[in-house]
């Protein structure tokens, strides 16, 4: 490994598959139905976001409330991960998310993983009546209630079913990844592989600073699917995903729309994904 490769280029976790499905211009049968398809797929971890609006096409076409959603999901599903990519910290009391994410773990079998960020869409503040404030203010926020959500959870009976992962969301190099160091189990970030490399890097120098092991952290970043589809070519499974991986990423999502999701491309990358842990080392286990 050389200086500027990142730390979790060594990560030994196998490579995961997370699929968004945004909850917005679909019936909640066709986003339930896409879910339940997505699990028989052999996907990993079933996303959805925390807005109040859809974030794309018609700002007043349908749309469904995160939480509710996920305890929906808790009860549909059986095996598969569950989280919000990402939930908002400004929208709930700290201790309140921690009863409501170890509410939702009970009801998962220990499934939920608690995706959070400071939160950016200044529509859901207004409209619902938030402050929205300041960006630098959105962060300290969420660093100032991280410690509240963990320390509720030792306090609440019963007790989340395992410690409850926490992904954390956001590329920002002076105080989200600092945040990330300080807090997460899994990071999440959007880019090429050349970006995503270099704020793994960050967050490796992040980890120093805070004596902590940066293999820790998973990393999870988006997937960009290449234009097209040559099954008989494994480049075109899954677009960039084997560059992230070799610069450490290890969760890879990508979106599909519930009302008429693109599954070919959902199935090459669970191929790829598959292909890459084949090839791992054997007697590698890559828990933490």
């Amino acid at each position: 490994m050389t200086d500027t490769t990142p730390a979790s280029a060594t990560d030994p976790r196998p490579a995961r598959v997370g699929i968004q499905i945004p909850p917005q211009h679909a019936t909640w049968a066709q986003i339930r139905r896409t879910a339940s398809t997505l699990e028989e797929m052999g996907v990993d971890v079933l996303l959805n976001w925390d807005h109040f609006f859809p974030l794309s096409g018609d700002r007043g076409g349908q749309h469904f409330e995160c939480w509710t959603m996920l305890g929906a999901w808790a009860e549909s599903t059986e095996s598969v991960e569950i989280g919000a990519l990402v939930t908002c910290n400004s929208y709930r009391n700290p201790s309140l998310l921690a009863d409501m994410a170890r509410t939702v773990d009970h009801v998962s079998d220990g499934r939920l993983i608690l995706g959070i960020g400071s939160g950016w869409a200044q529509l859901d503040y207004d409209e619902y009546g938030y402050d929205f404030g300041t960006a630098g203010g959105r962060l300290d926020d969420l660093a100032r209630d991280l410690p509240v959500i963990r320390e509720r959870w030792t306090r609440l009976n019963p007790a989340p079913t395992r410690d409850i992962p926490i992904l954390i969301g956001g590329g920002g190099e002076k105080k989200t990844l600092r945040i990330v160091a300080e807090h997460a189990d899994i990071w999440h970030g959007f880019g090429g592989p050349d970006e995503i490399a270099h704020k793994h890097r960050v967050l490796d120098a992040w980890c120093a600073r805070r004596d902590r092991d940066p293999l820790e952290i998973e990393r999870s970043a988006g997937v960009a699917f290449v234009p097209g589809r040559n099954p008989d070519q494994s480049g075109d499974y899954a677009g960039n995903a084997q560059q992230l991986h070799d610069v450490g990423t290890r969760l890879f999502t990508a979106s599909v729309a519930a009302a008429d999701p693109d599954l070919a491309r959902v199935r090459d990358l669970l191929q790829w994904r598959d292909e890459v842990n084949a090839a791992r080392p054997a007697g590698v286990d890559g828990t933490t």
